[in-house]
C-alpha cells in the first residue's frame, strides 16, 4: 500500500459524493482511505452549554463518520477504510491532514448556512492551503471520459502535468491537455523591426502558443508510454474553455495559479473559476 487518501465529511450529500470519489481514488492508488470529520465547538454556545451538548454532538459525529465509511466500502470494497472524529475547525483539521496525505478530497460545499454558494469556504480554503493535491467534487463527471488537464506553461503548472499523467496511468484513462490563449493572456514580444506596427506578426502568437503546450508536455510520452495524450490548443478565454471541456471529463486538473496572475495569490482566477463552475470533480495541484 503506497499511502493515504483523506476525505473530509460533514454529513452533507456533497461530502458523501466526495467519499465515493475518494474511495475509488484510493483503489486506483492502492492506498488506504482516511475518513475525517472535524468536531468544533459552536461559537454561539458558551462553555457550560457546549459541555452539555458535547456528548450528543460527538455521538452524531461518529454516526455520520460510520455512514461515510460504509459508503466508502460500498464504492471500493477492497480499500482499507478508517474513520476519525478530530477536534478542531474543519479547515485547520483538513490542512493538517493534508500534510500526511498523498491526496485529499472534499465536497464542493457542506452544511454551512449559505445555500446559494457554489463553493464552500472549507473547499476554497483547502484548495488554496492544502499541502497535497486537493480534489473538490462538484459534479460526478463522465466516468468514461478523459482526464482534462489545463496547461499554461508556467513552472507551477508542471506539477499539474505530472499529477494528471499519474492519474491517467492509474485509471487507464487518456488525457486531453488543453491550452487556451487570447491576445490578452499571451506574452507579447517587442517588434523585431521598429517600423513593424505589430509586436507579433499574424500567426506568430498561435505558433508560440502551440510551442507552449508542446514544451509543457515534453518527455511525457517517454515517462508515461501507455497514456494517450491529446494536445489541444484553442483560441479562447481559458476559464470558459476549461469549463466547457470539463463536461466530457472524468476529472479536471489545474495548477493552483498560472503564468498570468498576481504573485501573492495562492489560487489564480482560472483555478477559482473552474472550482466554482466545472462539470466534473476538480483537482487543484500546487507547484
Amino acid at each position: 500500500m503506497s499511502g493515504v487518501v483523506t476525505v473530509g465529511v460533514d454529513g452533507s450529500v456533497q461530502s458523501l459524493d466526495a467519499v465515493a470519489h475518494a474511495a475509488r481514488e484510493a483503489g486506483h492508488r492502492d492506498a488506504a482511505l482516511r475518513v475525517v470529520h472535524a468536531l468544533a465547538g459552536p461559537a454561539y454556545l458558551d462553555a457550560s452549554l457546549w459541555e452539555r451538548a458535547e456528548d450528543r454532538l460527538r455521538d452524531e459525529a461518529h454516526q455520520l463518520v460510520d455512514e461515510a465509511v460504509a459508503r466508502a466500502r460500498s464504492a471500493a470494497p477492497d480499500v482499507d477504510v478508517s474513520g476519525h472524529v478530530l477536534a478542531g475547525e474543519p479547515l485547520d483539521v483538513l490542512e493538517a491532514q493534508s500534510r500526511s496525505s498523498e491526496l485529499i478530497v472534499v465536497g464542493s460545499r457542506g452544511r454551512g448556512p449559505f445555500k446559494g454558494l457554489l463553493l464552500g469556504s472549507n473547499a476554497a480554503g483547502l484548495a488554496a492551503h492544502g499541502r497535497c493535491p486537493v480534489v473538490v467534487v462538484r459534479e460526478q463527471g463522465d466516468p468514461s471520459g478523459p482526464i482534462l488537464l489545463g496547461v499554461d506553461g508556467s513552472p507551477a503548472g508542471a506539477a499539474a502535468v505530472r499529477f494528471a499523467l499519474d492519474e491517467a496511468a492509474a485509471q487507464g484513462a487518456r488525457v486531453v491537455a488543453l491550452h487556451a490563449w487570447t491576445t490578452w493572456n499571451a506574452p507579447v514580444s517587442p517588434p523585431g523591426d521598429p517600423g513593424e506596427p505589430y509586436a507579433n506578426l499574424p500567426g506568430m502568437l498561435e505558433d508560440a502558443e502551440h510551442r507552449v503546450l508542446a514544451e509543457a508536455l515534453a518527455g511525457t510520452s517517454e515517462r508515461w508510454p501507455d497514456v494517450e495524450v491529446e494536445h489541444r490548443t484553442v483560441h479562447s478565454p481559458t476559464r470558459e474553455a476549461l469549463i466547457e471541456a470539463s463536461a466530457a471529463a472524468r476529472l479536471t486538473v489545474v495548477g493552483s495559479r498560472g503564468r498570468g496572475g498576481f504573485k501573492g495569490l495562492l489560487l489564480g482566477s482560472v483555478s477559482q473559476a473552474v472550482l466554482h463552475h466545472a462539470h466534473s470533480p476538480v483537482a487543484v495541484v500546487r507547484g
